[in-house]
């Protein structure tokens, strides 16, 4: 396997809203995470399977070409609902998923970094998607049931994809919840398109790396961009499932801005990452159609520099 450490042709088209990953998939900055579109907890089926297909096609309908999701979502669920309301698929359209964890029957997460786990991982989420190769796999660096740190190596579980990719069933590779040494690790195993990282406009302890990864073309695609969320996948006292814990963001600043451009605070935290960086890319959830095409219409507002100003203070 050639050493390799970067993706060469990857550029960005901010004036158009799309960036081009790993050089040969443009996709648009304000994609759809599809998590949200399984039951309460990521578990199982939800309550309405129709409108869930019906949230996926208009996202496309509204210019959606990039979709994140995971076969550990449901499990199984979420990419049975795209593969439902999509196949067979546009030539433009890029689906993401992730690997590294894996659910139970408890509803708990635990690391599935293994490389025997990685590979039925990559061959479940090609059979529920109904693909022959996968577009982009992200590695999930997750820290419980066995899983790896900050600080730890990712040579194991990143080579097991990267021969995956050679095999011809990966088109692209990525990261997630990672640091910079890892992501540099990485990179010198097989190319990095996008470090998938949770970043917001209040959680910015990656504006290193989102610096870093903009000046490599590399895409910084933010997990949880309209909320703060516990890695640990920490709960609080008495709740009876181990889910990711994650606060809606809730600022006055926030909803000053909004109010000046009449749009709501969650428009205002997306509009404020597009315009943070030009290989910034958001992939906000959501199981509702009214929500979806608020969070969409997002791409449109333009912040000046009052907002800026104001929103610069949220900075932890």
């Amino acid at each position: 396997m050639g050493s390799t450490v970067g993706v060469g042709t990857a550029v960005h088209a901010g004036a158009a809203g799309e960036f081009l990953l790993g050089g040969d998939l443009p996709i648009r900055r304000m994609g759809y995470g599809a998590m949200q579109l399984a039951g309460p907890g990521v578990w199982g089926p939800p309550k309405d399977r129709d409108t869930a297909i019906a949230v996926v096609r208009r996202a496309v309908e509204l210019g959606v070409n990039h979709i994140d999701t995971s076969d550990y979502y449901g499990p199984h669920v979420v990419n049975g609902i795209i593969r439902e309301a999509l196949h067979p698929y546009t030539d433009d359209l890029v689906i993401v998923t992730k690997v590294g964890a894996r659910r139970t029957p408890e509803k708990d997460w635990p690391a599935a970094l293994k490389p025997a786990e990685l590979v039925q991982a990559v061959h479940d989420n090609l059979d529920h998607l109904g693909l022959e190769r996968l577009d982009v796999v992200n590695l999930r660096i997750v820290e419980e049931g066995g899983g790896l740190g900050p600080t730890d190596s990712i040579e194991e579980p990143f080579t097991a994809l990267a021969e995956l990719r050679e095999q011809g069933l990966i088109r692209h590779l990525g990261l997630s919840n990672i640091t910079a040494a890892q992501l540099a690790e990485a990179r010198a195993i097989a190319p990095v398109v996008c470090v998938q990282n949770e970043y917001n406009v209040v959680r910015r302890d990656d504006d290193a790396l989102l610096e870093a990864t903009a000046a490599d073309g590399i895409a910084f695609m933010s997990f949880f961009p309209l909320g703060t969320y516990t890695l640990r996948h920490e709960k609080p006292a008495g709740a009876d499932a181990k889910v990711p814990l994650a606060t809606p963001l809730r600022n006055d600043a926030l909803d000053t801005v909004a109010a000046r451009h009449g749009a709501t605070a969650y428009q205002v935290a997306l509009a404020w990452l597009l315009h943070r960086s030009p290989n910034l890319v958001c992939i906000p959830g959501t199981s509702s159609l009214a929500h979806l095409e608020q969070n969409i219409a997002a791409a449109g507002l333009r912040l000046g520099e009052e907002d800026l100003r104001d929103l610069d203070a949220l900075k932890g």
